[in-house]
């Protein structure tokens, strides 16, 4: 029997483009002494008196990649026992970490979030209670440790959500119904379309303001660098008004990809670390509720190179890709990655495995072949490290003319 090549000869003998570093230009904001703006806000006279003596209140933690985040909760921790309070950490991540206890107390551990470093208990239990219904009927779920504390408060970053759109979408409304929900809340919410999402979530958080003991949220917005570039304690009962304001903040200063047209865009490394789907929609589109947004740009082919080494194996994000290599799809580890990805009913093409090539360069080399209208081999192709950094960049030569017209891109 004749077998065929992958890649054709004369495909394999290519010269792959010259690649050229450039730097895209973003707004630049920085809050300063993190530890300062939390006491200084935790403090305030609104948030202060909901705290009491000997209260046990319950800090949920969990979401991925937020800077500074273990020094953001051990400061929150330190400012509750100085007014006399018995904090402890709790889990707040829905099916993450394989929706597993163990799996849990990993991620935190990831973080720098562990009981030596806070000096409190960690709390990966993954029990919930029933605290209502929504007009709508759906049973809303909430971590059973939490519930049973006097007080619970959520920190967490506030920002575009990767499946669907709304006032609300990542932050900490999600936080309560879906990070506190643990794994069986995690599925109830997402038994819902993408385009229902943000209605759902807002309906569910009012059953928890009403049936809990959620006293504040700790709010963060990061700039395009990771600067922590907003920071804000909301109490509960100023919660739904707050955060859509920040999440418009956090729209604002999002990294994007200025070339409104990429024929190959490789990406060295997706992980969960990055975003809850390996690469961030809002900056590579892909799915659904993405597609047409008017920050992401026309791409053909996406190449994916590694997963980071905080994700685990998870690959959640990789059939957001079209090609990747056997050094990629050596580490999947499918019983996590499915686990979540059932949970949360996420669009098919997110755990879908790509084309796998046996390298690198013929990964590239099958992205550039499977293009359309492509002429003179002049492929439009970024390299970018993940859709968190999107700073420093390699670019083609066909997409220097671009670059030296743009105010937003710098060559080197």
């Amino acid at each position: 029997m004749l077998e065929l090549p992958i890649l054709l000869e004369k495909d394999l003998k290519r010269t792959l483009p010259a690649m050229y570093k450039a730097r895209q230009v973003f707004e630049k904001v920085s809050l300063g002494n993190v530890e300062e703006v939390i006491r200084k806000e935790i403090y305030h006279e609104e948030i202060r008196e909901k705290v009491k003596p000997q209260m046990k209140i319950a800090v949920g933690v969990g979401s991925r990649g937020i800077t500074n985040i273990a020094v953001m909760v051990k400061t929150t921790i330190d400012c509750l026992k100085e007014m006399g309070a018995d904090p402890f950490i709790v889990s707040a991540m829905g099916s993450h970490g394989g929706g597993e206890p163990e799996g849990q107390r990993r991620i935190l551990s990831d973080y720098g979030i562990t009981e030596e470093a806070m000096g409190v208990d960690v709390v990966t239990e993954v029990d919930v209670v029933v605290v209502g219904k929504t007009v709508s009927g759906s049973s809303v779920y909430f971590d059973r440790a939490a519930y049973n504390a006097d007080m619970t408060i959520v920190i967490n970053r506030i920002k575009p959500h990767t499946e669907f759109n709304g006032a609300i979408e990542s932050g900490l409304c999600k936080m309560l119904v879906i990070g506190l929900g643990n794994q069986i809340g995690c599925s109830r919410a997402h038994e819902k379309r993408p385009s229902e999402m943000g209605k759902s979530i807002e309906e569910s958080v009012k059953v928890i303001l009403k049936n809990t003991n959620f006293g504040f949220g700790i709010g963060i917005v990061e700039d395009s660098f990771h600067n922590t570039a907003e920071l804000k304690v909301i109490p509960s009962d100023k919660l739904l008004q707050e955060e859509p304001k920040l999440l418009m903040r956090a729209k604002e200063l999002m990294a994007k990809l200025f070339f409104p047209e990429i024929d190959v865009l490789i990406i060295e490394q997706i992980g969960k670390n990055i975003s809850g789907t390996g690469a961030d929609p809002n900056v590579i589109g892909r799915v659904s509720a993405k597609k047409e947004s008017s920050f992401v740009p026309q791409i053909q082919n996406i190449v994916i190179l590694d997963l980071t080494e905080e994700t685990h194996g998870a690959f959640t994000g990789l059939g957001l890709g079209d090609v990747t290599t056997k050094k990629v799809f050596n580490k999947l580890d499918f019983e996590k990655t499915y686990a979540n990805e059932i949970a949360a009913r996420s669009e098919k093409i997110t755990s879908a495995i790509p084309i796998v090539m046996e390298s690198e360069r013929e990964a590239i080399i099958a992205a550039m072949v499977k293009c359309f209208d492509v002429e003179n081999d002049q492929y439009k192709i970024v390299r970018i490290q993940d859709t968190m950094n999107l700073e420093e960049i390699m670019i083609s030569e066909a997409l220097l003319p671009f670059a030296k017209q743009s105010n937003k891109i710098e060559l080197y």
